[in-house]
């Protein structure tokens, strides 16, 4: 009797780690504006559409422009309850009245956004919990994607869960949220896209070489890697958030 309460015990103890901590249904948009058109894309967000979409049950969590931006981009991350929340609430959004007039006013002049990304995103199951900044100096963001190799994503999440966010805090790395990309094609694998802080972006490359040198890291990745390399390629863009994201 003692052994099967034990086992029960480690079987929900397993489970309850495996559950995300975070369970809402994420999109991350990167909008590219028209030339001369990113200052107008940014007063729009702040009068009138991150208004609506608190209004609407959109949860904008940060918003972004990249420190070095050639392409005019404009990242912003957000959380809704479910996919089909989600869904209500943007139909709802493109048909409120005040949003059709403010996004007709700010176009009289020409269209702002060029050409959009979107990413659909769950958490996984080791992202911190996303809240709200409290005062302080402005960070700098970094959000990376790392496409896996073959069949490896899950290997590279474990080495993430086990090492590479405690090597990542040891070297002055702020672990803000990760997660994988929903695709659309099932035979598609997943990508691991995750937010880092730092307190300006020199330090976060002064952090990025420090880790690489660290003793820790070198062990993890050497032992994950036995069986071959976990990452295919990695992308990444430097960010500060704007004045009225959350996370800052």
């Amino acid at each position: 009797m003692k052994k099967t309460l034990l086992i029960l015990m480690l079987l929900v103890s397993q489970l309850s780690f495996a559950k995300p901590k975070d369970d809402r249904y994420f999109e991350l948009r990167v909008y590219y504006c028209n030339p001369g058109k990113l200052d107008a894309l940014v007063d729009r967000f702040r009068d009138h559409a991150v208004p609506l979409f608190k209004k609407h049950g959109i949860d904008g969590l940060g918003y972004w422009i990249p420190t070095k931006n050639p392409d005019n981009a404009f990242y912003y991350l957000m959380a809704y309850p479910s996919k089909e929340a989600r869904d209500a609430s943007w139909k709802e959004f493109g048909n409120d009245p005040q949003w059709q007039e403010a996004a007709k006013k700010s176009e009289a002049n020409g269209k702002l956004i060029a050409k959009s990304n979107i990413y659909f995103l769950k958490a996984t199951d080791f992202t911190p919990k996303i809240k709200a900044s409290k005062g302080g100096e402005m960070r700098t963001f970094e959000m990376r994607i790392y496409t896996a190799m073959p069949g490896k994503l899950q290997d590279l999440e474990t080495r993430f869960r086990d090492h590479t966010m405690k090597i990542f805090k040891n070297n002055g790395m702020q672990n803000i949220a990760y997660f994988t990309t929903l695709e659309k094609d099932a035979s598609v694998q997943p990508k691991l896209l995750y937010f880092l802080a730092y307190k300006n972006e020199a330090a976060g490359r002064l952090s990025w070489e420090n880790f690489r040198k660290d003793p820790d890291w070198i062990k993890a990745s050497t032992a994950s890697e036995v069986n071959g390399k976990l990452v295919e390629k990695v992308e990444s863009v430097y960010m500060q958030p704007t004045a009225f994201s959350k996370l800052k």
